[in-house]
């Protein structure tokens, strides 16, 4: 009966180590048959394979023979000159080494440049090994080809990145004190796991509540002809700790909706989220309402509420200018102007002229009429 679970569930496995535990096998049969215990059926990170003698090496000979290599490296039959055609953007598999390299993929793009009138979305996939003059010289090989974008993907540069032909598990820290294995390679290799630790160490445990009394702004303002009034409550130290959003001539559900939006953001921002992630998380998010923005001095469109207001937290808290539409010296100019432009009214009321009659009667108007040359000042 255990035989006939282990094979069926050894069709849909990446790893035979995910069929070998006690949904499989059942808990009565891992306690009076193998001998393991409630402790170490319940433990997350419990290796069965592993307490019953069996090494790596052949719990890896075993996986390659039922789940594959995921790559044809090494296959029967294939020759060495033929390995290329199968190349992909990265190593495959747990064995692979074998991947395009990253002039392949820029000269790939530059064949179909002439053809496309914008830039072509694609990744140029390098190794984890490359280092900053590889990506110079990628920089300038697409300039020379005339690429019209360049993304740069170095294997391993992010601590969780989405896709991944290998992944290293804890028992490949015993690779570590091999001596055979390059200082270069190994102290690569302590550095991200050391950068893991501290991220998760330093994440605040608590939530930093704020003082009951505390300061903050409100800004109202109209974003595509809908009344949106932020409120945001800010620490001893002056960040941001809570935001509250009203909006007006809504129906209850969307009011609601918004409300309970802003608290689980203030919620996140007080056990320690940072701000820049909300801000690239819902900046340019596109739906309605949206557009013009009125009542705010930075700024004049948007394509969301949300939109708008990460804009106006990330200029407000973060001194984010890119996402303004007015820059801070436009701003201070603008009493001025104002100033100006009242002297030039002035001026007008005191220089009147006479309007040609064709035009006069254009403008629906049968008397003389006066006109302010605002565009003369």
């Amino acid at each position: 009966m255990q035989i006939d679970a282990i094979e069926e569930g050894l069709k849909s496995c990446f790893d035979i180590r995910f069929v070998f535990n006690r949904w499989t096998l059942g808990d009565a049969f891992c306690k009076d048959v193998l001998g393991f215990s409630d402790a170490q059926l319940a433990d997350i990170s419990f290796d069965m394979l592993r307490e019953l003698g069996f090494s790596r090496a052949e719990v890896d000979e075993c996986n390659l023979y039922v789940c594959g290599a995921m790559t044809l490296e090494g296959a029967p039959h294939l020759r060495k000159e033929h390995l290329p055609v199968f190349d992909c953007a990265s190593p495959c598999g747990r064995i692979g080494k074998r991947s395009l390299s990253w002039e392949s993929h820029i000269r790939m793009m530059a064949v179909a440049q002439p053809f496309v009138s914008g830039a072509i979305s694609k990744t140029i996939n390098m190794p984890n090994l490359a280092s900053v003059e590889d990506c110079k010289r990628a920089y300038e090989l697409s300039w020379s080809l005339g690429l019209k974008a360049n993304a740069l993907y170095r294997d391993g540069s992010k601590l969780s990145q989405p896709l991944s032909g290998s992944l290293l598990n804890e028992e490949d820290l015993e690779d570590l004190l091999d001596d055979q294995v390059p200082l270069g390679e190994k102290a690569h290799k302590v550095a991200e796991r050391i950068v893991e630790r501290i991220i998760e160490r330093e994440a605040p445990k608590t939530r930093r509540k704020l003082p009951h009394r505390r300061k903050g702004y409100t800004q109202k303002a109209v974003v595509g002809g809908h009344k949106v009034y932020l409120r945001t409550g800010e620490y001893d130290d002056g960040e941001v700790g809570e935001i509250f959003i009203d909006m007006h001539k809504e129906g209850a559900a969307f009011r609601s909706l918004m409300n309970n939006f802003a608290i689980a953001i203030s919620i996140g921002l007080q056990y320690g989220v940072p701000l820049e992630e909300f801000v690239d998380a819902f900046t340019f998010t596109r739906f309605e309402p949206f557009g013009r923005v009125e009542g705010n001095d930075a700024i004049k469109m948007s394509t969301s509420i949300l939109d708008y207001i990460f804009r106006e937290l990330a200029v407000s808290y973060l001194g984010r200018n890119d996402l303004a539409h007015v820059e801070p010296d436009d701003m201070r100019m603008i009493p001025w102007a104002m100033a100006s432009m009242k002297s030039c009214l002035k001026l007008a009321l005191w220089l009147p002229i006479r309007l040609p009659k064709p035009l006069i009667k254009c403008w629906g108007w049968h008397r003389t009429a006066m006109c302010a040359p605002i565009f003369m000042c």
